[in-house]
C-alpha cells in the first residue's frame, strides 16, 4: 500500500466514515436539480434517499458530536476543480440548518468563480466581495434562506483582484463579524490544487473539510495539500470522497 493511499485512507477516517456516491446516484442527483431549477428547499427534497443518509452522516460527525466541542466555522474545499464542492456545501448547510435551533450561514468563499448562488437558482447580485468593499452590517449583504435559520451570503461578482481581499485586514474582521452573527458557518472555497484561498480562509475557522473526486482526483496532489495545511497548523476536519463507485452494490456493504 502506498503512503499516498495510506494518507487518503487517513483523511477519510478522520470524519468518521466517508460518505461515498455512487455514479448512479450522482447522475439522478444532477438530472433532478439543476441550476435553473434549484432553489433551496428542492436541494433536499430532491435527494434520494442514498445520497440525503450520507449527508446527514457528514453533519451528525462534523457538527454534532455528542459531548466533545464541535467545529462552528469550517471551510468546505475541492482539491482539484472536478469535486462538487459546492453542491456539498448547500446539502450540508440545509441539512445542518435543519437540525440545530442556531443560524446558519452559507457563505461563498470562492471569489474566482463563484457558483453557489446560481446553483441555488437564487438572484441576489451583491454579497461577499461587497461587504469587504463597503461598510454596511454584514447581515444586509445576506440573504435568507428556508428554513428560517439559514442563511446564503454569494460572493456577489467575480473579483479579480481576489487574493488581495482575501489576504486583507478587513477579510478578518467580515470572517470575525460572521463567526459573531451566526451560529454556525460554511465557507466554499477554490480549489487547494490550484489557488491558495483555502489556507487563507482555513487561518480564519475551525477548520478545512477537504472534498476528492473518485477516480479523478490525484493521489499525490491530495498528499501535498494535506501536508501544506498541517504544515500551517489549519486542522483538516476529513474529506469527503465523491461520487465513489461500488463494485458491488452499496447495500452489501453495509453488511459487510
Amino acid at each position: 500500500m502506498s503512503k499516498n493511499f495510506e494518507l487518503l485512507q487517513r483523511a477519510e477516517i478522520s470524519l468518521g466514515a466517508t460518505p461515498g456516491f455512487a455514479d448512479d446516484v450522482s447522475v439522478r442527483r444532477e438530472e433532478s436539480v439543476t441550476p435553473a431549477t434549484a432553489g433551496a428547499a428542492e436541494v433536499i427534497s430532491t435527494l434520494v434517499p442514498e445520497v440525503r443518509e450520507e449527508a446527514l452522516k457528514l453533519v451528525q460527525r462534523l457538527f454534532l458530536i455528542p459531548q466533545q466541542p464541535s467545529p462552528k466555522a469550517v471551510v468546505f474545499a475541492g482539491v482539484d476543480a472536478n469535486t462538487a464542492c459546492n453542491w456539498l456545501c448547500s446539502i450540508t448547510a440545509k441539512l445542518l440548518a435543519k437540525s440545530v435551533p442556531g443560524s446558519v450561514c452559507l457563505a461563498e468563499g470562492d471569489f474566482r468563480q463563484p457558483s453557489i448562488r446560481a446553483f441555488l437558482g437564487m438572484d441576489h447580485d451583491r454579497g461577499f466581495v461587497d461587504a469587504l468593499r463597503t461598510d454596511g452590517p454584514i447581515g444586509e449583504f445576506a440573504k435568507p434562506l428556508g428554513p428560517d435559520n439559514l442563511w446564503l451570503l454569494p460572493a456577489g461578482v467575480p473579483a479579480r483582484d481576489s487574493a488581495v481581499l482575501l489576504n486583507s485586514d478587513r477579510m478578518k474582521e467580515r470572517i470575525t463579524e460572521l463567526r459573531k452573527r451566526f451560529d454556525y458557518l460554511i465557507l466554499n472555497a477554490s480549489p487547494l490544487g490550484l489557488f491558495g484561498d483555502a489556507m487563507v480562509l482555513g487561518r480564519m475557522v475551525d477548520g478545512v473539510v477537504l472534498v476528492l473526486e473518485a477516480n479523478s482526483t490525484r493521489r499525490e496532489v491530495a498528499l501535498r495539500v494535506t501536508e501544506s495545511l498541517k504544515a500551517m497548523n489549519i486542522p483538516v476536519l476529513g474529506a469527503v470522497l465523491n461520487n465513489r463507485t461500488f463494485p458491488i452494490p452499496a447495500a452489501v456493504y453495509k453488511r459487510l
